[in-house]
């Protein structure tokens, strides 16, 4: 096993030109940030692959068949490189590993239920403690974010951001998951931590996730309609990539791995409120990104503080390159 996020040493490398890449997709967006994110980053053109397994097929994942559907698309493709994330995704990474002519190489997201033969290279976060000699152990999961990317947000960001004045607190909310749960009581104590950081002068720039309860999202726009703000209700353009930008800090709540990793990428400080609730391997998650300086509790205000930002994407994709690479030496011994 490699522990990039630790090393965080890696060779400039590419891939063979015309490298052919494939993205199973199962539609799922945290899945795809990171699938689509790595794939940016390997500096190759991807294929977008949609898997969508029916009845006992989707049941079984990742265990069972591909669905015979989901076959017959995947027959089109010859892909030198495959990447997946979720474990529906895994029988058709599976089957395209098994059925494809030439030296597929399969990359799969995340820690795999059916274990590590589920893909030649497994790219797992180090909180999962996943272990074996296929696998990059990472503390954040990839994403589309680069430093050049947001620097250029920042000088030109969303209009309905740019114009707000102040420090600038980017809210970002998730919503039940089967680890937390969002009570009445959290809720309203969440509204509370805004109302109290908008009557300090910042403006507070907010966006839910699907998972937001309808009645938290009523209460925070309700406390926020008195302060310069935003809220982003789903209309218009996305705004997500300026609220990470142009944040000065954040409140996230606890129950995403993923808006949590996103905005260490900024640098910006992050305060984590979580509601009821938690996991081992969540709490593990982030006493690791506090360590490193990313994170803190909600302490009752917004501190100030700065970290070097924190993105495992480039060095996974360095780490893909060179397990690729060595892959083909093998196979042409």
């Amino acid at each position: 096993m490699c522990d990039i996020a630790q090393s965080g040493k890696h060779n400039s490398q590419t891939l063979p030109l015309g490298t052919n890449l494939v993205v199973l997709s199962d539609g799922r967006a945290g899945h795809d940030t990171q699938t689509f994110g790595l794939a940016a980053a390997l500096g190759v053109e991807k294929k977008v692959v949609p898997v969508a397994p029916r009845g006992l097929y989707k049941l079984l994942a990742p265990y069972g068949p591909v669905d015979p559907r989901d076959a017959a698309f995947l027959r089109r493709y010859r892909p030198d490189i495959v990447l997946a994330a979720g474990r529906r995704t895994i029988p058709a990474l599976r089957y395209m590993k098994k059925n494809t002519p030439g030296n597929t190489f399969t990359v799969y997201l995340n820690k795999p239920h059916n274990g590590l033969r589920a893909a030649d290279l497994i790219i797992a976060p180090s909180h999962d403690a996943l272990s074996g000699a296929n696998v990059i152990s990472t503390l954040t999961p990839a994403n589309s974010l680069t430093q050049r990317q947001l620097a250029a947000t920042r000088k030109n960001p969303d209009p309905r951001i740019g114009v707000l004045p102040g420090k600038r607190i980017a809210l970002l909310i998730g919503g039940d998951s089967h680890h937390f749960k969002f009570t009445p009581q959290a809720q309203k104590q969440l509204a509370q931590i805004v109302h109290e950081i908008c009557l300090t002068g910042a403006s507070l720039m907010a966006t839910p996730s699907r998972r937001t309860p309808p009645s938290l999202i009523d209460m925070l726009k309700k406390h926020l309609s008195a302060f310069p703000s935003f809220f982003w209700d789903g209309t218009g353009e996305n705004p997500y990539l300026s609220l990470l930008a142009c944040a000065d800090a954040f409140l996230i709540t606890a129950d995403s791995v993923n808006m949590i990793s996103e905005a260490a990428a900024t640098g910006a400080p992050i305060h984590i409120f979580a509601p009821p609730g938690g996991h081992p391997k969540l709490i593990k998650f982030q006493n690791k990104l506090a360590a490193a300086g990313a994170v803190r509790l909600w302490r009752g205000a917004i501190e100030d503080w700065r970290y070097d930002p924190i993105n495992a994407t480039p060095m996974i994709a360095q780490s893909i390159i060179s397990s690729y690479n060595q892959y083909l030496q093998q196979s042409s011994a």
